[in-house]
Formats: C-alpha cells, structure tokens, sequence
C-alpha cells in the first residue's frame, strides 16, 4: 500500500529553517508509524535561489515567489521560520486564510499580533501552532495551553535568553566584566552580531508577553512588559549578590495578582537555592506555579538550530495527527479572559542598591530616615571601608516595597548631599 503524504512549505532557510529540513529528514523513516503518513517538504520559500540550492536535495522545490505556495492546494501546513513582523504576518494570514495549518517560531509576530492570527485560524478552523516561539526546544506552550489547564496559575518566570545567561555566567563564574563576556559570547556564536535584542532584555520580553498570555488566559502583548537589561551588571555587583547569597540573572517574570498582571523583564538577584540559580551558560528554565500542580520547571536549550527545530516539527507533528482524526483547530486561542496589566510602579519588589556616601557618623541614620518617609524597609546592610574617593560603599537590600514609592525614596536620596553616587539598584526576586 502507498504510504499517506501531506505536503508542507517552509518559508525560510537560515539557521531555524535549515535546522528543521533536517530533522524532518531525520525523522523520515519512523513518521509514519508515528503519526501515520509522512511529511514532505514540497516548497521552500528564499530570497536567494542560488545560495539555498546547496542546504536542499532537490534545489527544485526552491522558490522566491509566495503565490508559488498560496496558490497550491496540495500544500496543507506552512512552517514560518523567516522572522520579523512582515512580510510574514502576511503570508501566515493569507495561508490560514486558504485553510492551510501553519507552524510559525515568530516570537516578534506573535508577542504584539497573535490575536490576530489566531482569530484568522479559527475563522478558518485551521491549526496555528508556535511552541518554538518561546524558549527553544522546551516544552512549554502546549504544557501550559493542555497539561496545566486544571491548574489557575498564579507565576510564570525564568530565563528565557540564551545569550544573556551565557554572559551572565561568565561574569559570576570567571569575574568577568559584562563587555569582556559579551566578547567571549560573540565569538562563540552565543551573541548575534548586533546583540542588542537580547542584551536590553527585548528578546525575553516578547517571550515573557507570550507566556502571561497562555498562562493567564488573557492577552499581554509587548508594550504591556516593562523590560531592563543587563548591560549596566558589573562584576562588583556580582560579587556583592554572591555575599547575600544570591545570583545575579535575567528574569522574564509573569505573575497574575489580585490587581492585574504583572509582566517584567530585568536583571534579579535570585536566591542562590532557587533551581534557577544553577542554570547556566546558554541554557533556559521556566518556573511555573500553579494552585494544583504547585512548582514544575522547565529545563534545557533554549536556542539553537536543532533545539527549536525540534519544537517546530513537534508542532507540525501535531497538526498532522489533528488533521488524520479530522479535529483541526482543535485548540486555538485560550485568552478569554480581559485582566489590567499593572503598571511597573505600582509593583511589589525587593531591591538591592549599592551608593557611595560620606564617610562619617549619622549618614546611615539619614539614609534610613529617608527610607521611612517613602515605606522602604531595610533588611540587610552591608557597608565597606573608605574608597579611593574618600565615601563608604553602602550595599542595602530592602523589604518588598511598592516601585513608585522605591523610586521618589531613590530620587530624594540622590540629592542629599552626603550620598555621593547611588551605583545600581537592581530587583531581588521573591513572591
């Protein structure tokens, strides 16, 4: 008997693409014991024909013409690894339009136009998957959207950048400073040539507005996360958290309170026994807590060709077997819900802040002082010998305290005259 086929177009071929013309070769022999046909790939969508040639076996399933795919109605799924907002949202739309499945690993699409395409899914009654979207081939959209829907999940947080845990690592483990470790990153391929979106925490905040919106069933999209990046780190910083106990990592961090949803990226200081705390190097982790489930983590690469490959295949794996039972849209979009996103200043957070301030009696007094006036609670100190300058080093880490009120505390602070430099304040995790 002739074995079942369904044809896919995939429209790219860089790293991700490539990575996923691969696997599906890797997987050709046992596909239809697993999900009962194969899949082939019949067109591959490039900007240049000549230079795509060698990454296929057949050069020509190549084209650089989108109706080449829109109009052949043997093409059922469409895996959309080409990045950036358009032209893709365009080719996704129009294909779910026709009543083609799409895969797509667009976190930048779908972190500020997912409704969108999931309204034009099930207008069509057809599959929009995009578990590669966030945290590379860890499984973790179709655990919140299926294996978690018994649990109200109150926190979805973790680290969800490869570049910037790699960095982070080196500063804490070899005492590097952050552009000597942004260095070493991009030379071994861990950084993009221009690393902006990973080291100023965009890449995680599309992620982190992903994930709020699966776990909370109510739509955050990008401009809804407050997002800092790690580019102002240093290694005393480091060294400073390493003495209270804690690491110092990019956090995404979601969590839906009784006042909104809360949705965030910056550097944290995390408690050195959080599971977090031992994920290194390029790896990723999600935390997720739930009021059955309690705490389940994630764990493992969070980018890379093969890895989010893999999670691109598990998707259209799944389309494939929706459409062999004939249940196609089977799950589509979950946000039924419409939550406030809180304001960051109106936020709950611990802060560490390290200044410099005169070296005399009575400044630690005033600083406390002025820490009363705004509800700002110390919880730890730590301060050093004079400096080089003549002041003390101050390190506090505070009680939790709403941001605003941290922020007006700070900004009085900075005018006395006997705080000459405030150096860092970064957030402490902690629920």
């Amino acid at each position: 008997m002739e074995e079942k086929v369904i044809n896919a177009a995939l429209l790219g071929l860089g790293t991700v693409g490539t990575g996923v013309y691969k696997v599906l070769k890797m997987q050709e022999d046992e596909m239809t014991a697993k999900i009962g046909c194969k899949v082939r790939i019949t067109r591959v969508l490039v900007r240049n024909l000549e230079k795509a040639a060698a990454k296929v076996d057949d050069p020509s399933i190549l084209t650089n013409n989108w109706e080449d795919i829109i109009t052949d109605s043997s093409i059922k799924i469409v895996i959309e690894v080409m990045g950036g907002i358009n032209p893709a949202q365009t080719y996704i739309t129009e294909a779910l339009k026709a009543g083609k499945h799409v895969v797509s690993a667009n976190k930048d699409l779908i972190a500020v136009n997912g409704k969108e395409l999931l309204d034009a899914a099930e207008a069509s009654h057809s599959d929009f998957l995009f578990e590669a979207a966030v945290a590379g081939g860890i499984p973790i959209i179709r655990p919140l959207k299926q294996c978690l829907a018994g649990n109200h999940l109150s926190e979805v947080m973790g680290i969800v950048n490869g570049t910037t845990n790699f960095i982070l690592t080196k500063m804490s483990q070899e005492g590097m400073e952050f552009q000597d470790a942004l260095a070493l990153a991009t030379k071994l391929g861990y950084a993009e040539a221009d690393p902006t979106a990973d080291i100023d925490g965009l890449d995680a905040g599309r992620k982190v507005a992903i994930l709020a919106s699966v776990a909370f069933n109510s739509r955050v999209v990008f401009d809804d996360v407050y997002i800092e990046g790690i580019t102002k780190i240093s290694a005393k910083d480091i060294r400073y958290a390493k003495e209270m106990g804690c690491t110092i990592k990019l956090l995404g961090v979601a969590r839906n309170t009784d006042e909104g949803i809360e949705a965030y990226v910056c550097p944290m200081l995390i408690p050195s026994t959080h599971p977090l705390a031992t994920v290194n190097d390029s790896y990723n982790a999600v935390f997720v807590n739930g009021d059955a489930v309690e705490d389940a983590m994630f764990f493992g690469r969070g980018a890379g060709q093969l890895p989010t490959a893999s999670a691109v295949v598990g998707d259209v794996f799944d389309i494939v077997r929706n459409i062999q039972a004939d249940c196609s849209g089977r799950i589509g979009c979950t946000c039924y819900k419409n939550l406030p996103v809180k304001k960051m200043e109106n936020a709950h957070s611990r802060f560490f802040l390290r200044l410099h301030v005169e070296d005399r009696c009575g400044v630690l007094a005033e600083m406390t002082e002025v820490f009363a006036k705004y509800h700002v609670s110390v919880a730890q100190i730590i301060q050093r010998d004079t400096l080089d300058d003549g002041c003390a080093e101050v390190v506090v880490i505070t009680a939790k305290v709403r941001e605003g009120d941290f922020k007006t505390a700070i900004e009085e602070l900075s005018n006395r005259s006997s705080v000459k430099k405030i150096s860092r304040t970064i957030r402490v995790y902690g629920k």
